[in-house]
C-alpha cells in the first residue's frame, strides 16, 4: 500500500461543479490518511467531491488508533473507515467521551484475522483449524523466528494483539509486525513463486481476495469482552484467546460539530456507502494498478459517478 506525500490536491472531474448550501463553512474539512489503500483512495474520492461542492479540504496524515480523539477533538472532521476489528476498541472509547458522531456503515461485513494463501493448506491439510496450524508450525520457520513458526501481523498501529493471542493459546509461533500493508503484499508475493507456507495479518473486504486465494484460520469463536475479561474466551486466565469479530462493521463518523458547520457535507457523508466489491476495487487501482491513490480516486468517481451524484444531489437540491 502506497504512503501519500502530498496531502493538498484540486482536481478537476468532467462535471459540473455542483454549489455547497450557504450554510457550509469555509474553513477546510480536514480529512485523515492512514496506511492501507481503501482508506486513502476513499478519502480521496470523498475529498474530491467535496471540492466539486464548492468547499475546501485538507488532508492530513494521522495514526489509526489515535484518529478518534482526534475526531472527538476537532483536529480532524471524519474518518471514513471504521473497521469494527483492527479499531472498534478506540472508536467506543472516543465515542464514549462524547464529541463523536456516528454518520452511519457502509455495505460492508468485515473479517480481519490470521491468513494464508490456499498453497499453505497443501502443506498443511488440517487448516484451517488454529489447531492444526500449531501443529505445523515447523513449517512456518524463518531465520528471524527461530525454532518457531513465523507470523506476520499487520503494523503495530493497528493494534492486532498477535502477541497476546499466541500466548493466551500456547502457541509455537514468534509474531513479526510487518511496517506496512505493502509489506504483507510482498510477503505473499514472495511466497508464491515456491508455494513457500506463510501465515500473514489479512483482512476483507480486499483486493489480495482476487489475486491470491486462502482462507482465515479459524480461531475459538469471538465473545464480546474476550478483549477485557479473562473468564471469556478458552482460557479463563487470558484476553485475546478468541478470533475476531467476523461479519464486522465498516463505519464513518464525524466530529459533532460537523452536523451544523458543514451540514451539506456531512449529508453526503452520511449517504455515502460502499459494499465489499467497491471498496476492494478502490484499493485494487493502488495495490494492483499502480495509481496513485488522488488518481485513483479521480478514476473511481469518474466511472462511478451515477453511483455518488444522487448522494450529492439529495443534500444540495
Amino acid at each position: 500500500m502506497k504512503t501519500m506525500t502530498r496531502m493538498m490536491m484540486v482536481t478537476a472531474i468532467a462535471a459540473a461543479p455542483v454549489a455547497a448550501m450557504a450554510q457550509d463553512s469555509s474553513d477546510p474539512i480536514i480529512i485523515p490518511i492512514h496506511n492501507w489503500s481503501s482508506q486513502i483512495v476513499m478519502s480521496n474520492l470523498l475529498g474530491q467531491v467535496y471540492e466539486e461542492m464548492g468547499l475546501n479540504v485538507e488532508y492530513v496524515t494521522t495514526d489509526s488508533q489515535a484518529v478518534y480523539e482526534s475526531v472527538r477533538l476537532g483536529d480532524v472532521t471524519l474518518e471514513l473507515e471504521v473497521w469494527e476489528g483492527a479499531f472498534g476498541a478506540s472508536y467506543r472509547a472516543a465515542l464514549a467521551k462524547g464529541g463523536l458522531v456516528d454518520a452511519g456503515a457502509h455495505d460492508v461485513e468485515t473479517r480481519e484475522d490470521w491468513w494464508y494463501p490456499m498453497w499453505t493448506k497443501d502443506a498443511c491439510p488440517g487448516l484451517p483449524s488454529w489447531e492444526a496450524l500449531n501443529e505445523c508450525a515447523d513449517l512456518f520457520k524463518t531465520a528471524e523466528s527461530g525454532d518457531k513458526g513465523m507470523y506476520l501481523d499487520g503494523p503495530v498501529d493497528w493494534l492486532k494483539h498477535g502477541q497476546e493471542r499466541v500466548a493466551a493459546l500456547g502457541m509455537d509461533f514468534v509474531v513479526v509486525n510487518a511496517g506496512s500493508a505493502a509489506a504483507l503484499w510482498a510477503h505473499i508475493g514472495q511466497a508464491e513463486a515456491d508455494k513457500k507456507p506463510i501465515v500473514v495479518f489479512n483482512w476483507s473486504p480486499n483486493f489480495a481476495e482476487a489475486v491470491w486465494p486462502g482462507e482465515f484460520v479459524e480461531f475459538p469463536e469471538w465473545e464480546a469482552g474476550c478483549d477485557t475479561d479473562p473468564t471469556k474466551g478458552p482460557n479463563k486466565e487470558a484476553l485475546y484467546d478468541c478470533g475476531n469479530p467476523k461479519g464486522g462493521y465498516l463505519r464513518k463518523v464525524a466530529n459533532y460539530e460537523m452536523t451544523s458547520k458543514w451540514p451539506s457535507a456531512y449529508c453526503v457523508l452520511s449517504n455515502m456507502t460502499f459494499n465489499n466489491a467497491q471498496v476492494s476495487e478502490m484499493a485494487k487501482l493502488v495495490d494492483t494498478d499502480e495509481l496513485e491513490p488522488e488518481e485513483a480516486a479521480e478514476e473511481y468517481l469518474a466511472a462511478n459517478r451515477d453511483l455518488i451524484q444522487p448522494w450529492v444531489d439529495a443534500c444540495t437540491g
